[in-house]
């Protein structure tokens, strides 16, 4: 099956809704668009859980190596990995207790959307989750 977004209208519900978003490939450094988008989620008041087993803390919050260290309930798992990674996190992603999976601009992957599809998640890819919040707001 192709790869197909909810409506925008559908994503600002699901933005509302939300409240704990768990960030793959998070990076510490401020001019990274991982950061800048986190940053941006964090003062409009989502909880950021940075997931990146290369740093210990960003945005004042301390980081986990993998989505499998996340303790409790996650709305939102936001993917800053190229493409090729994506099969192996919605795996990972399948195991947790999380409700879609949102994999950033720029990255998308059949293999992983086929895989989530068919267990029942909410799958977005290629698309902005700052870019999204701002125009559902």
């Amino acid at each position: 099956m192709a790869i197909e977004n909810p409506s925008r209208d559908e994503m600002g519900v699901l933005l509302k809704k939300a409240k704990r978003i768990a960030v793959v490939g998070l990076s510490g450094n401020p001019e990274r668009t991982s950061y800048m988008v986190s940053e941006a989620m964090q003062k409009a008041g989502y909880e950021i859980i940075p997931v990146n087993p290369a740093i210990d803390e960003v945005l004042g919050v301390k980081a986990v190596g993998s989505l499998k260290e996340i303790e409790g309930h996650v709305d939102i798992v936001n993917v800053f990995r190229r493409s090729e990674f994506l099969p192996e996190i919605a795996r990972e992603f399948a195991e947790m207790d999380a409700d879609i999976f949102w994999a950033q601009l720029g990255v998308a992957n059949q293999e992983a959307y086929d895989f989530l599809k068919e267990k029942g998640f909410t799958v977005i890819m290629d698309r902005c989750i700052k870019v999204e919040h701002a125009l559902t707001k």
